[in-house]
């Protein structure tokens, strides 16, 4: 191992790789391939100035580099530490959080807020073709990634059967699966609509986040298999701990 941290700790003055960038990629595949972990504090200024043999403000770049990539974070007085990987969902597949989750083995759990009638609106009504005076049920959940707060889902269902869910296990169980799997609903496709928001006091009460954090915003429309507007939702997530990730294809002119 000794040998080892030697040659990967050799920077090379006459390339033509700025010194700052070297050292950012190193520490970049130490942090990728577990060599360092998450929320481990990493070497300090001192050790890596005399580690690579440079400078402080080339080893400032580096780390400022990756802390802005949000491999690493700081806390004042403290040091430097490896932030955890980003949780993520694949937006091309149609599933419920937990369902997800699951399959990369975290441990998630919900806590219910409220379940309660509201009168839609003409948004929300809308998008569930339901009449403008058709009231809803509002369904609050606070979601929870290995027991940490990751998302607020507000969740708006027609009444009838926004009661039916309100009596269901949702503190472990996805919406998805009690309608496909216990109601024998099956679901379709959704459309998706995803933007960055600022924490407000409830957020960031929910989320355990500072106010003004950035924020994920997606709202969802799902529909079943034979394309019935059924569930409306309002995802917010902590922009610090999880993302969307999707695949595009480019079709060539002759393919339109």
């Amino acid at each position: 191992m000794g040998n080892d941290k030697t040659r990967k700790d050799t920077v090379l003055a006459l390339s033509p790789v700025p010194l700052y960038t070297q050292i950012k990629g190193i520490l970049r595949d130490r942090i990728l391939d577990g060599s360092y972990q998450a929320h481990q504090q990493m070497p300090s200024e001192s050790e890596l100035m005399a580690s690579f043999g440079v400078s402080r403000i080339t080893v400032r770049q580096a780390l400022g580099d990756l802390q802005k990539e949000g491999l690493i974070f700081k806390i004042h007085g403290k040091g430097t530490y490896v932030s955890k990987p980003k949780a993520f969902q694949n937006a091309t597949e149609l599933m419920g959080f937990g369902e997800a989750m699951a399959q990369m083995g975290y441990e998630t759990f919900n806590r219910l807020i409220s379940s309660k009638p509201v009168a839609p609106g003409a948004a929300i009504g809308e998008r569930l073709g339901l009449a403008a005076d058709a009231p809803v049920m509002e369904l609050k959940r606070v979601r929870y990634l290995n027991r940490a707060p990751i998302s607020l889902d507000v969740t708006y269902v027609e009444k009838a059967l926004g009661e039916r869910l309100a009596k269901e296990d949702l503190a472990h169980r996805d919406i998805f699966l009690i309608l496909e799997n216990d109601y024998g609903i099956a679901l379709g496709r959704a459309d998706l609509q995803i933007d960055a928001m600022l924490a407000d006091r409830v957020l960031a009460k929910h989320l355990e986040v500072e106010e003004g954090a950035p924020v994920l915003r997606i709202e969802r429309l799902t529909y079943t298999a034979d394309g019935r507007p059924l569930d409306f939702e309002h995802l917010y997530y902590r922009g610090d701990a999880f993302q969307y990730r999707m695949r595009t294809e480019r079709i060539h002119p002759q393919e339109k």
